[in-house]
């Protein structure tokens, strides 16, 4: 099914990008601590540069910087450790649309500072930087009135509205509000670095595979409505298996499903799972790493702005993976009930074509 076909079908069409509004409410984002900001270009524009390279051998995907992208890499970058000492960029990612940065703080900021202040003025003086260049930034009115939004420890961010040289007013270069992940566990730090170095490729991916990184709200899926994202063709090939490990069954009984399963990932077939218990996760595992085909079932939906991570983009991108939900979205921490995994074992078996041959 095309993207068009999707929209006749009356189906919900959304696009795969960044969601820029994450916060932690919890958290105090004016002790010292680890993270991984993201700043997005109002419009998704791509002022900051140019996407180059290639997927097939030649020169790995590089992003080959504009004069405001090298300006902000060279310059305004090191105005945070400037203005804030007890901050450090670890590391900086500039892509064509937005940009992460991974910052340390090292020492908690003085009473009423905090990293929402950090990045307010750095997006300040980026705007600034581009007005200097004569780059042309989309306009939008509520953000030219100096609307702000909150940032995570309550506080206001303002939007780094301004006066330039000559009293002109400054134009934001960014969206309002920026994104961030707190480092909480060891390995995080060496994820997020290889997420950046990773980025130019997974641009070029999405980019040359965009069918494959949508979300499509409504489609029918095993007699119900459901969220897709992801190689939605996988529904049509015949031969498929559902991962479902009942308690009932026997280490013998679980062994020769898991080679009866493999076989099937093996031969081209598809497998399809909820993955809820452990010993269904770890043939889905050895399933992923094998390179088989997974249509994977969730108990939460996709959110607008959502995309994949990880393998499962990679997955995505090589029309390996399709995550399917018959629930809408929710941003709620909980353990999924006895009665949505029935639900979700019985739709697996109803995609796989097994539903009524088991007792």
């Amino acid at each position: 099914m095309t993207r068009e076909e999707a929209i006749a079908a009356g189906m919900e069409v959304h696009e795969i990008q960044h969601s820029m509004k994450r916060r932690t409410p919890w958290h105090d984002y004016s002790r010292k601590g680890t993270y991984m900001i993201t700043l997005v270009v109002r419009e998704r524009v791509p002022l900051f540069g140019t996407l180059k390279g290639d997927l097939d051998g030649g020169e790995a995907p590089y992003v080959e910087y504009s004069s405001l992208g090298a300006m902000i890499g060279q310059e305004e970058i090191r105005k945070i450790h400037l203005y804030y000492p007890q901050l450090e960029v670890w590391k900086l990612c500039i892509m064509p649309d937005h940009l992460h940065m991974i910052v340390r703080v090292n020492e908690d900021m003085e009473k009423g500072k905090h990293l929402g202040m950090v990045v307010a003025g750095f997006k300040g003086g980026c705007s600034k930087a581009a007005m200097l260049l004569g780059v042309t930034v989309p306009c939008a009115c509520a953000q030219e009135r100096g609307l702000s939004e909150r940032s995570g420890n309550g506080s206001h961010e303002r939007s780094g509205n301004g006066r330039g040289r000559k009293g002109k007013k400054v134009i934001p270069l960014f969206e309002e509000g920026y994104c961030d992940k707190i480092l909480m566990r060891e390995g995080q730090l060496d994820n997020w670095k290889r997420y950046l170095d990773d980025n130019p490729r997974r641009l070029m991916v999405k980019q040359r595979n965009p069918g494959m990184f949508t979300v499509l709200t409504g489609m029918e899926v095993a007699d119900e409505k459901c969220q897709v994202v992801g190689n939605r063709f996988l529904l049509d090939i015949p031969d498929k298996m559902a991962v479902i490990v009942h308690r009932r069954y026997t280490d013998e009984e679980n062994a020769r499903l898991r080679e009866e399963w493999l076989a099937c990932g093996e031969r081209g077939g598809v497998l399809v799972s909820a993955a809820i218990s452990p010993k269904e996760k770890v043939v889905l595992r050895e399933a992923m790493n094998r390179g088989y085909s997974i249509i994977l079932l969730k108990e939460n939906g996709f959110p607008k702005l959502y995309k994949p991570s990880g393998e499962a983009f990679d997955a995505c991108a090589e029309g390996r993976l399709l995550q399917v939900s018959p629930w809408e979205f929710h941003m709620e921490r909980k353990v999924i009930t006895r009665e949505q995994c029935l639900h979700l074992n019985a739709m697996a078996e109803r995609i796989a074509g097994e539903d009524g041959k088991k007792g």
